[in-house]
């Protein structure tokens, strides 16, 4: 029996660890992964609004935050599947076979990029699905490419393959962009990026690599096709939260809905980070969310504060 077992070990979930250990508290981490990390693995650019702490990726702020965690006195365990598990009774089991159970659970599973769905998007993962256009532009220079999205993530990573590509063409489904006003004023002034807004892409096709995409434009009867070597996606993210959608309240979203201590609505079990947080989802507030959480449990379970 545990006193807290924490799923996912993104920034919220190694948070709240820290926090438990540092409060006495008996825990348990389980990660879905090999790496510990969570999203910080998908951050290229340069981090700079975490108080205190300057990065040049996602990567790099994961290295001076693991200092703490190796030092710390929890069980951290990866490459762990859950087969199931009842949150009122606070029992989890393992794909392994084996039983868990504790007196409070955190959920920190995070978000994962939203994906289209479509033909030709999983085949093409690593054969011009471009992960991050600050990572991979260089490997894409001097080839056409395509952005799906129409948020900031979309408009910063066309941006950004403009320095690198002859054409970018980004497409994305409403009438206006969504992405901050700045970032809309600079594609202004970029001549090689096409936008075709009301439009959405319905194939990616190719041989060996990406050679082409299909797009459908709102006023079109058909589809017409625009050949491309590259596509980046960036509609968006979505919370990993189907283990818990008999459970738990969740929002239209799907993300978990809790009180201002991160409480669900199962006594005893906490959302932090991402997954219950889509108005703000960031490094600093998940940070927070795992102190307050950890903070709230000790003080039920008389723990040092």
């Amino acid at each position: 029996m545990h006193d807290v077992i924490i799923i996912g070990a993104g920034p919220a979930g190694l948070s709240a660890a820290l926090w438990c250990d540092e409060l006495g508290l008996d825990t348990l981490v389980l990660e879905q992964n090999e790496r510990t990390g969570g999203q910080l693995h998908s951050i290229y650019g340069a981090i700079e609004n975490y108080p205190g702490v300057r990065a040049a990726n996602g990567r790099e702020f994961f290295n001076r935050f693991s200092v703490n965690v190796s030092e710390a006195d929890f069980d951290l365990w990866t490459n762990v599947e859950i087969a199931s598990l009842n949150l009122n009774a606070r029992t989890i089991r393992l794909r392994s076979g084996e039983e868990l159970q504790s007196i409070t659970i955190i959920i920190a599973t995070g978000v994962r990029r939203r994906q289209l769905g479509i033909p030709g998007e999983m085949e093409f993962m690593d054969r011009g699905i471009i992960e991050s256009a600050n990572r991979d532009r260089g490997e894409f220079a001097g080839r056409d490419v395509c952005v799906v999205g129409g948020g900031d993530a979309a408009v910063e990573n066309a941006l950004l393959l403009a320095e690198a590509c002859p054409t970018v063409t980004l497409v994305h489904r409403r009438k206006a962009l969504k992405a901050r006003p700045n970032f809309v004023q600079q594609l202004q002034g970029q001549h090689c990026i096409t936008v075709f807004p009301e439009s959405v892409v319905t194939k990616i096709l190719g041989g060996k690599q990406v050679e082409a995409v299909e797009i459908l434009r709102r006023d079109a009867l058909k589809p017409f096709q625009m050949a491309v070597q590259g596509v980046v996606i960036r509609i968006g993210v979505e919370p990993a939260t189907e283990l818990f959608r008999e459970q738990l309240k969740l929002d239209q979203e799907g993300y978990v809905i809790v009180t201002s201590q991160h409480e669900t609505n199962l006594t005893n079990v906490f959302a932090i980070g991402d997954v219950s947080n889509p108005l703000a989802p960031t490094i600093s507030g998940a940070a927070g969310a795992g102190a307050t959480a950890a903070k709230v449990i000790a003080s039920r379970l008389g723990g040092r504060r």
